[in-house]
């Protein structure tokens, strides 16, 4: 009665606050047993939880900083392209080396030393029209055998010479190449061929060798020269001792690279010397492309060519470039330089990767090929010098277990057996010549490397070929791939493309070049066989198959391992900006047909800034120098600090002027001086 009384009229009564019995705190422990069975969460457990996931945070180093990877990504599009029937050549053939009317000791050398036994299509065609002195276009797919196409009928013309070749002659055959893998690589084959015919010398001119030494070697004779052409022009200017008397055979082998590189003003050099000295001599133009800038070179060098290009498609008989034009249009069609042949035995892939995720995408791709399935030999190509560094940097340090990678305890150390090499055109030229030779003779590895090594080079057992940053045109696309499948060999291609570039699919596809789509997913699977990316929390129930949120959960790890080796010290930061800039430069290179397919605003730079293991997007990135960057420029000044240089520049001519002119003053210094009374205030003319 007295609660009752006690309480204000209207309101409830008062409940009387007291301490809650021990039987209450059984009770709500129980309570909350319960609830947390039901998949409840209540306050004091969200609590718990968080303090779990600080604790198991801390264990876990590498997820200090994670990233998002899979959030915010553009929508892969479903690619739709139409089944295109690929431009075939027949590579081999049943005729032999035995049937050609050839030297018995080079048909001895070709079968032994070279272990050839049938001729390809390219050099059944080449050689007997090269055998009779007469001109030729050749255009075949990469991988024919071009260069024993015009290195038999080059030898075999030399050797059966009247008046024996001697050194002290000179050069009688001259052979232009592009790069200087490509150089050192002619060499070698024509060297094999010349092991019975001593007396025939052969060297090489290239760019990173001591000029002295070439100099030494030109005094005493080479006869069958073998050079790119900036170094070739360089000897022709100053060089006294070489001369071009005796050459009867010019040949430009990967005739569209030799003028992409930009060395047509170098080609016309060439020519004039050699138009100079000896007017008539055989010319070869060779190339799996043919582009405008080799036909017109073709016009220039070239008397009366023989047209010769295989594919099953066109006619086989070779036939003059006058009578190209009389040739039907379903001839023409065939003989359209814009659809390309394609090794058959080559299998061709395409796969869409947002940008976050190419990093992570490239390394699981290494991963599955190298590591897991083994025996793979693979060549990656980038856009720039300094990606090429710095991807090798962060895989040999990441992926092989260098130095700078973590391991957690328990993993398998087995990823020592991955091998990576680097070659681009920034390297010193004894580096370029051991990494090419070392990749030459190994089974497995992984060269990771510029469009230096897209050309002509033979690389024995390449099985995969990925282009991660797309070919600036389908012709670039050939050659690129052209690294694999040789002389009927099997191999495959990948090509890596952001969503936004989904269209160049349809492009390659315009151009009679066939790709599958391999999907991302499939690739970052095989992450799960590798612990080293395991996220480390308690165990549960096997999944079976592979479970989503696990392979997303393995790519986050490695990102995380990627981004801490590169955060580990400034120099690292630095090569990653250096490399993101020089992606981005080589960006806005794409020419103007492709730009609605590449073009710099399409891309994300955050996004893109992951793909080189930096958490931001950097801002400064002009500040940073590359590779191939001029040197800095001055800041320009401010007007204010301009007028005060010019008054003391002014002031000490007056001071000069002073001191030694000796009272002799022109009548234009004094005119000066009485504007210069006129102009200050206070200062006004007598009457």
């Amino acid at each position: 009665v007295k609660r009752k009384l006690q309480s204000p009229p209207g309101n409830p009564p008062l409940k009387r606050k007291c301490k809650p019995a021990k039987n209450t705190f059984r009770k709500a422990a129980a309570e909350a047993d319960l609830k947390e069975k039901g998949n409840s969460s209540p306050k004091p457990l969200l609590k718990k939880q968080l303090a779990g996931n600080r604790n198991a945070s801390q264990k876990s180093k590498p997820f200090v900083k994670t990233s998002s990877l899979f959030r915010n990504n553009p929508e892969i599009p479903a690619v739709h392209r139409k089944a295109v029937q690929q431009v075939q050549e027949n590579v081999f053939t049943t005729d032999s080396f035995s049937q050609l009317e050839l030297h018995p000791h080079l048909i001895s050398t070709i079968n032994t030393v070279l272990k050839i036994s049938s001729m390809t299509s390219v050099q059944k065609q080449t050689i007997p029209v090269l055998l009779q002195g007469k001109d030729a276009l050749v255009r075949s797919q990469t991988g024919s055998g071009k260069t024993l196409a015009y290195g038999i009928p080059l030898v075999q013309s030399l050797q059966g010479m009247e008046s024996k070749i001697q050194r002290s002659d000179g050069p009688y055959a001259l052979i232009l190449v592009p790069t200087r893998e490509l150089a050192l690589q002619s060499f070698d084959t024509i060297q094999k061929l010349l092991k019975p015919f001593a007396w025939i010398v052969p060297g090489v001119l290239m760019g990173g060798e001591k000029r002295k030494s070439e100099k030494a070697r030109l005094r005493k004779g080479i006869n069958i020269l073998i050079s790119t052409p900036g170094r070739l022009v360089d000897h022709i200017r100053s060089t006294e001792c070489i001369h071009f008397r005796r050459t009867q055979w010019l040949i430009m082998d990967e005739a569209d690279r030799i003028l992409d590189l930009g060395f047509e003003k170098d080609v016309a050099v060439i020519l004039n010397a050699l138009n100079a000295v000896r007017e008539t001599r055989q010319n070869v133009l060779l190339s799996a492309t043919l582009t405008e800038g080799v036909t017109r070179l073709a016009d220039i060098s070239l008397n009366d060519p023989i047209s010769i290009s295989i594919a099953d498609e066109i006619q086989k008989a070779p036939k003059p470039t006058s009578q190209r034009e009389t040739q039907t249009s379903s001839s023409s069609d065939c003989m359209d330089p814009e659809n390309f042949a394609v090794p058959e035995k080559l299998k061709q892939y395409f796969m869409m990767v947002p940008s976050k995720l190419r990093l992570v995408t490239l390394a699981a791709f290494i991963l599955e090929k190298c590591k897991f399935e083994k025996r793979h030999k693979m060549i990656i190509f980038f856009s720039s010098c300094e990606q090429v560094e710095f991807h090798y940097e962060l895989f040999l340090q990441v992926l092989a277990g260098g130095p700078g990678s973590q391991q957690p305890e328990g993993s398998s150390g087995s990823s020592a057996c991955l091998q990576f090499l680097r070659l681009h055109g920034s390297m010193a030229q004894e580096e370029r010549t051991e990494v090419f030779q070392e990749f030459l003779k190994s089974k497995t590895g992984i060269l990771l490397c510029t469009d230096v090594a897209a050309r002509g080079l033979d690389l024995p057992q390449v099985t995969w070929i990925v282009q991660y940053n797309a070919p600036a045109s389908p012709a670039e696309y050939i050659h690129r791939i052209g690294r694999t499948a040789r002389i009927g060999c099997h191999g495959n291609s990948l090509l890596v493309l952001a969503p936004s570039e989904a269209e160049y699919v349809s492009l390659l596809a315009s151009h009679k070049i066939n790709v599958s789509e391999i999907k991302m997913e499939k690739v970052l699977s095989s992450l799960m066989k590798d612990d080293r990316f395991k996220l480390h929390k308690p165990r549960g129930k096997k999944a079976c198959g592979v479970d989503p949120q696990e392979v997303r959960e393995r790519a986050t790890v490695l990102q995380t391992r990627f981004e801490d080796y590169i955060h580990s010290q400034e120099g690292n930061l630095r090569w990653a900006k250096k490399a993101l800039q020089s992606f981005l430069c080589a960006y806005t290179t794409y020419p103007r047909n492709l730009k609605h397919i590449f073009h710099i605003k399409s891309l994300h730079l955050g996004h893109i800034a992951k793909s080189f293991g930096l958490r931001d997007a950097p801002q400064n990135l002009t500040a940073l120098p590359t590779a191939g960057s001029k040197k800095k420029t001055k800041p320009r000044p401010k007007r204010s600090d301009l007028l005060k240089k010019t008054h003391g520049k002014r002031r000490l001519a007056e001071i000069l002027r002073s001191e030694y002119s000796s009272g002799m003053d022109t009548a234009g210094s004094s005119k000066v001086r009485k504007k210069r009374k006129q102009r200050k205030p206070g200062n006004q003319q007598l009457p």
